[in-house]
This record gives C-alpha cells, sequence and structure tokens, in this order.
C-alpha cells in the first residue's frame, strides 16, 4: 500500500477547538439544553471528539452529558470484503439510551455506511427518543441517504482524495487534512 500524502491542511489545531466549540453549541441550542442528551462516540476518532465536545457542553452548561463508545464493527456490511481483518473494539454504553437524544459522534462523513452500522448497534440498546449525529467533517460521496445534524466542515472531495483528521489522544497533533487516497500496490 502506498502511505496518502497531504495535499492541504484544511483545518489547523485552533480551527478544531473553534469547529467544536460551534458544534458543542449547536447541539445544546437545537436541543435546548443538555438534560437529555447522550454522546456516543464511533471508535476510533469519534471517541476523543465526543468526550471534548462533552467537556465543552459541560463548561457551557454546568452539567454532565453521559459519553459512551460504540463499536460498529459486527454491524458493517462490508466485512469480508474488506482486505485487512476487522478486530472488534470495545462498546461502552454505562447509561440507559431509552428515551434519551442521542448523537453519533464520529470524525468524517463519507458513504454514509458507518452511520448506518451505528443505528443498527444501537437498536440493540435502546430505543432513544432522536438519534443526531455530529462530525468534524462532511466529505460528501454519500451512497445511502444519511445526513449528519452537526458538521464542522463541508468539504468535496474527489474519488482520488481522502479526509485524514488527527487529534492529540491519538495521533500527538490536532488537524484536519486532505490526503491522497490510500492504494493497492
Amino acid at each position: 500500500m502506498n502511505d496518502p500524502q497531504i495535499i492541504a491542511e484544511v483545518i489547523d489545531g485552533r480551527g478544531l477547538e473553534r469547529t467544536l466549540a460551534r458544534l458543542a453549541h449547536e447541539i445544546i441550542e437545537r436541543n435546548r439544553g443538555a438534560e437529555n442528551l447522550v454522546l456516543i462516540g464511533l471508535h476510533t476518532r469519534g471517541v476523543p471528539i465526543a468526550q471534548r465536545l462533552a467537556d465543552l457542553i459541560r463548561q457551557i452548561e454546568g452539567m454532565d452529558v453521559p459519553t459512551g463508545v460504540l463499536d460498529v464493527t459486527p454491524y458493517r456490511d462490508d466485512v469480508g470484503r474488506r482486505h485487512e481483518v476487522l478486530k472488534l473494539k470495545t462498546t461502552h454504553l454505562p447509561f440507559d439510551i431509552d428515551g434519551k437524544v442521542v448523537v453519533l459522534v464520529d470524525d468524517v462523513l463519507y458513504t454514509g455506511r458507518t452511520a448506518r452500522a451505528a443505528l443498527d448497534a444501537l437498536m440493540d440498546y435502546g430505543r432513544p427518543a432522536r438519534i443526531e449525529l455530529a462530525v468534524i467533517v462532511d466529505r460528501g460521496h454519500r451512497e445511502l441517504p444519511i445526513k449528519a445534524n452537526y458538521i464542522g466542515k463541508v468539504l468535496p472531495t474527489s474519488l482520488g482524495e481522502e479526509v485524514a483528521v488527527r487529534l492529540k489522544e491519538i495521533d500527538g497533533e490536532d488537524g484536519v487534512f486532505l490526503v491522497t487516497a490510500k492504494r493497492e500496490g
């Protein structure tokens, strides 16, 4: 495989902080507060993004928002079609989602297949009042009728490009980059 090469920095570290602050405010505004909210991060980068959003909401609203982790691997529709072996990760939802407004959090919305898998996975844990989706980047190219409720940046891409969200917690730095697509080779 060829390693992807950076084409452009789309959002720098400070810009990512501002984007997350805006998303936190939008989530609070749309839901008229945070009383009935839970945030659930999708592995891998959705997890620290959800925690950062929860921290920001706590600063703004003065209340804790329950935060969980969801692994959608068993619900993916491409298991067996991918070249790499998919490894199960941990799902940790230490709260009841029945009747709650669940905000699923991910880094990039692309085809919509991960979000679809997340919806299927979530239904095994209860019946939320509503499910919303928050992403840092919507890059287009949807294959399913799925739309995010909260979008940090809409970034149209070509099929030869990918979006790489880098986070301090995982990558040692914050930023969003447009990169060349990985190719078999």
